[in-house]
């Protein structure tokens, strides 16, 4: 009986969370569309300009004493993790979301010089905003590089690192040749609902298509018609060309917190593979290969893997991402 409530409290809470987009939204910072929970905003200073960071920042009912902070991918904002919130506030801890200057509801700068050092900083500056000392840093895809670099700066504030999915296992620049940012803008104005989609489910599904997954499609393609669309592909543009050329695999040995990887083993997600012949691009993105590699440099880490998942095990399957999940909290 006892689990069958808790069961019937957590698919409402799920059910809270689903995000939804309103005929409205076409917004640079996602005006008309619902996040899963309440955003707050943290206001702050940097590069000489006013900058608003949202956030969600939610209590369990049950707290444990333990905050969980999930750092959202390029291709994302917080509100693809609102399944994930609504299980770990039933599981008893407090949950802190924030999407980074450049994507979701947070400000899309004119002009900002994009560095992981930066974005961990401004996270840093809001985990003690509310308070918060220490948290277990989880990092998806390009939050994956965020998350080990706040965990490398800042390892007091770090209990626990998990990495689900992280790109940066690898150095794509010793493979791909560099573009600046002026093409990367040109690739982001060029973006169409219909290119996203088949971007996603060919990196990040292993060329499967479910329902469930164009949400994650029309929360990115809402803004395209937005006569701020522009600024939108500019920061776009700036964190390819961080992502590109500040890799954190060099110094996964350096980390000094216990570390998780969890890695769907079927994404090929990778910068630059449509750069490089079909024979080069065959070789990046192999999770499957990475894991074992990358996990026997970090003095505390362990592999998880989700064989026959890809890119988001929390998006794909998430009971049994959950419960693996979980099993890595305790």
């Amino acid at each position: 009986m006892k689990f069958l409530k808790r069961a019937l409290w957590l698919a409402i809470l799920v059910c809270m969370a689903l995000p939804g987009v309103s005929e409205e939204t076409t917004g640079i910072n996602l005006e008309g569309y619902d996040y899963p929970y309440p955003v707050h905003r943290f206001e702050f200073r940097s590069q000489q300009q006013d900058l608003v960071m949202v956030y969600m920042h939610e209590r369990s009912p049950q707290p444990n004493g333990r905050t969980v902070v999930l750092l959202h991918g390029k291709n994302f904002n917080g509100a693809y993790f609102g399944e994930t919130m609504a299980a770990l506030l039933e599981a008893g801890f407090d949950v802190l979301v924030p999407d980074q200057i450049g994507f979701g509801k947070s400000s899309k700068p004119a002009n900002y010089h994009f560095t992981f050092q930066q974005l961990v900083e401004n996270t840093h500056s809001l985990l003690e905003k509310i308070g918060l000392k220490k948290g277990v840093i989880v990092g998806h895809s390009m939050g994956g590089m965020v998350a080990t670099r706040f965990a490398l700066m800042y390892p007091q504030s770090t209990e626990r690192l998990v990495l689900v999915n992280p790109i940066g296992l690898e150095d794509w620049k010793l493979k791909a040749p560099y573009v600046g940012v002026d093409a990367w803008y040109q690739q982001e104005l060029d973006k169409t609902a219909e290119k996203i989609r088949s971007y996603q489910k060919k990196n990040y599904y292993f060329g499967e298509w479910k329902p469930s997954y164009d949400p994650w499609v029309e929360v990115l393609a809402a803004p395209l018609d937005s006569i701020d669309y522009p600024r939108i592909a500019w920061n776009a543009a700036l964190t390819y060309g961080m992502i590109f050329t500040q890799p954190v695999v060099y110094e996964f040995s350096q980390l000094r917190v216990p570390t998780t990887l969890m890695l769907g083993t079927k994404d090929r997600t990778a910068l630059g593979k449509d750069l490089v012949t079909p024979e080069v691009a065959a070789t990046m993105g192999r999770y499957d290969q990475l894991g074992p590699t990358i996990v026997e440099q970090i003095p505390q880490g362990n592999l998880i893997t989700f064989e026959g998942l890809g890119h988001l095990p929390h998006i794909q399957d998430f009971p049994r991402f959950w419960a693996k999940f979980l099993k890595v909290l305790k």
